[in-house]
């Protein structure tokens, strides 16, 4: 995918969840991982704490990385949140190039739902 059609791809990511969730401003990165992150743990509650908050951005990292084999999924504890071992070392980057690879997965993550249950749709 060439960086246009990635910036084009990443923003009607953006747009679709700015529509679906009725938003006037679009959701940046972080709101993008909290949604998945939520997605992955699989309720909703009216108001996370704040560490909870940053639990569930790094489930969205997590389950978005396993795609690339970096993550593996090993289960949920009694609390019923997900857990994730670290597989394989992610080679370093800066942060423009993690930004890229997030948004490359978030892509791929929105499509798949897309696909799978006409989320987006």
């Amino acid at each position: 995918m060439t960086d246009w059609e990635q910036d084009f791809a990443y923003q009607r990511v953006r747009h679709l969840i700015k529509d679906r969730f009725n938003r006037d401003a679009l959701p940046d990165l972080n709101a993008l991982l909290f949604l998945i992150g939520v997605q992955e743990f699989g309720r909703w509650q009216a108001d996370f704490t704040k560490e909870e908050k940053r639990d569930l951005m790094h489930i969205a990292v997590c389950r978005l990385l396993a795609d690339e084999g970096h993550y593996r999924f090993v289960g949920r504890d009694d609390d019923g949140w997900p857990h994730y071992e670290l597989t394989a070392k992610i080679p370093p980057t800066d942060l423009q190039g993690q930004e890229q690879l997030l948004k490359q997965r978030i892509i791929a993550y929105f499509e798949e739902l897309e696909t799978e249950e006409g989320m987006l749709g």
